[in-house]
Formats: C-alpha cells, structure tokens, sequence
C-alpha cells in the first residue's frame, strides 16, 4: 500500500489472520458481522487503503471464472506469530475472489502429511483446482502429483513431478546477499538452514556456495548450520560452532532473528562483532534490533502469477505453464559492518 499499510499490519493490531482481514474487506462469507465490522472500522482508522495499480486493475479485468480453488499450507509453516505466507494466501484469495472464484483454505497437519492423507475437499471433489503454497513431503505431492484438477506449486518445487510452480529466484539472491557481505570486506561467511528441508533453503545454499566458490573463499562445514529439525519445525536452540566466522547468511529472517537473540545471550554484538543478513524482507526483519539486511521476496508477483496460472488451466485444462521464477531486491538494513570502514544507508537494490 502506498501509506505503508498493509492487510498485515490490521491482522496483527486484532489478532485475527491476514485471510480473514481480506474476507472481510471484500465482503466475503466466513466472518461474523461483528468482527467485519470491528475490522473495516480498524482498517479506516489505520488509513488502509487497497492498492489501484495497473496491475490491480489487469486482475479486475480477468473473465469471471466461476470455479472453487483449495489452498494447501503445511502446518509447519503456520506459526503463532504468522508467516509471510498468511499475506501470500490472502493476496491469492483475494485476487481469486476477482474472478468469482471460490477458496478453500485448509491447514495440512504434520499426520496427514506423513500418512499422505488428502483433505476432504479433495476427495469430495468439492475443488476445481488446487494452490499449494510452500513445502511439502515428496509423498504427499507423489500423491498431489495424481490428481485430475489443475495444480500449482507456490515457493517451491519438485524436479521429479512436471507439476507448475511459481518461487523466488533463490539462487540469484542468496549469492547477490553473499556478495554484499563480501563486498563489506568479509572473507569468512558462515549459511544458517537445513539442507533438503525445502527446495528453497537448497537453492538459497546453492548461491552462497557459488559465490563462496568464484570470490576463492574458504568452506568449513561447521559454519553450514541447520536450523529446523526432521518436521521443518525452527530449533529453539541454535548451536554456534568453536570457531567463528565474521558473518552469517540465513535462509529466511525468522532465522536470522533467531541468531541474533542466540549471539546477544552470548554477548556477542551484532553487527559490531559479527554481522547476520535473512531473506524474505518479511515483518520480523524490520522490528529486530538491529534491523535485518535482507533480500525481499516480491510477494504481491507471486500471487498475480500465480492467480494467472491457475486462471488459465481452470479455463484449459492441458495448459502447461513450467516454472515462473520472480526476481526480489536487497533490502540493506542496519545487521552489517562495513569491515572496509563504512555503513551504509537503508537502500533498495534491484537484480
């Protein structure tokens, strides 16, 4: 938004999720008069208004479709505090609406995921199509795989199913990241993420080796950490090897904030002593002390595209559209010494 205030930021004040924010403002079924009301009056209050770009007014002009759609989300990546992935569900819900078409939200429990147990929704047949947005088990999308009804894949992917997929150019931005620190001097550059728990760490672990590899760096393996166990739950307790390097890339902010919290009960300063960069320029990234240098995720892309796909093979069904990768921007924050000499001001760098 233009003012700065995003569905989010009214979520957070009333404590209810982004989804139920968006249902609310554009009038849907599933919340009571009540809370409709106490969160238009909040929204007006907060000076939310919705967005009237050119891309807004290319999604109003999309034929209505009149179809149901599910949205799947692992529950691993449903936590108390949210994730960027409830403004991503309800930008997608909101852009589907536009089209007259119905969401289905379901949460998949860590059972179902690994008993591969399908959502009735599913099984009833009561969905045209469905959007699954971030990880899940490669069973379970064995069996998603098999379905008759459109699928798209959002923030991940899976090369052993040809099923389309939108994400984030990870690759690219975890090694532009990477640059950066070495740019600001650091020559010993630690990756915080669990290796193979997402498509997306794997790529982010991808690019800082390569720029790890090309500026001749050295590579310790005890500086390659994880950070969430065998569910893809974040470890509430971080272990920081012997011997430390000067900086730290994260695979998402969360964990970044979570290094920082680690390093300051050690009495280690950030970034004066060492210097920690996340990805995905989401909320916890701006309310961390220090504030963290990151890698924005073009969210609102992300959603159109993905809103887009699914349009076209709700009205095709043998419409193939592969893998749409959308490129971010470095977000230059307050969590990095210039070992150089120098700090930098808050920026956007475009790649």
């Amino acid at each position: 938004m233009k003012n700065g205030v995003k569905m989010l930021d009214i979520a957070t004040k009333l404590g209810v999720s982004v989804v139920t924010v968006s249902n609310a403002l554009a009038g849907r079924d599933g919340v009571s008069e009540q809370m409709r009301k106490k969160i238009c009056e909040t929204a007006e209050k907060m000076g939310y208004k919705p967005s009237n770009t050119k891309s807004e007014k290319k999604r109003l002009s999309i034929p209505k479709i009149g179809k149901n759609v599910g949205i799947l989300t692992s529950e691993r990546f449903v936590g108390a505090r949210g994730t960027f992935y409830w403004e991503l569900t309800a930008s997608i819900s909101n852009q589907l609406s536009q089209m007259n078409v119905c969401t289905v939200y379901e949460c998949v429990t860590a059972e179902s995921e690994k008993n591969v147990i399908l959502p009735n929704m599913i099984i009833d047949g009561k969905v045209d199509g469905v959007i699954v947005i971030g990880q899940v088990h490669r069973n379970y999308i064995n069996c998603l795989s098999k379905l008759s009804i459109p699928l798209v894949f959002v923030d991940f992917y899976d090369n052993r199913y040809a099923v389309d997929a939108v994400i984030s150019d990870s690759f690219n931005g975890s090694y532009m990241i990477t640059d950066y620190l070495v740019e600001k001097g650091h020559r010993k550059i630690g990756f915080f993420g669990t290796l193979n728990a997402t498509s997306s760490i794997n790529d982010r672990y991808l690019g800082y080796v390569k720029c790890i590899m090309e500026n001749e760096l050295e590579f310790r393996k005890e500086w390659i950490i994880g950070d969430r166990n065998e569910r893809g739950i974040l470890n509430d307790k971080i272990n920081f090897p012997d011997e430390m390097p000067t900086a730290f890339v994260c695979n998402c902010d969360e964990t970044a904030f979570r290094v920082i919290s680690a390093l300051k009960t050690k009495g280690v300063r950030v970034p004066e002593d060492i210097s920690v960069v996340g990805y995905d320029n989401y909320t916890v990234s701006s309310i961390c002390i220090p504030t963290i240098t990151t890698v924005e995720v073009d969210l609102a892309k992300m959603a159109e595209v993905s809103v887009g796909i699914m349009a076209k093979k709700l009205t095709d069904p043998g419409y193939c559209e592969g893998r749409r990768i959308i490129s971010g921007k470095l977000i230059e924050k307050e969590s990095v010494l210039d070992i150089n000499g120098s700090y930098g001001k808050v920026f956007a760098n475009a790649f």
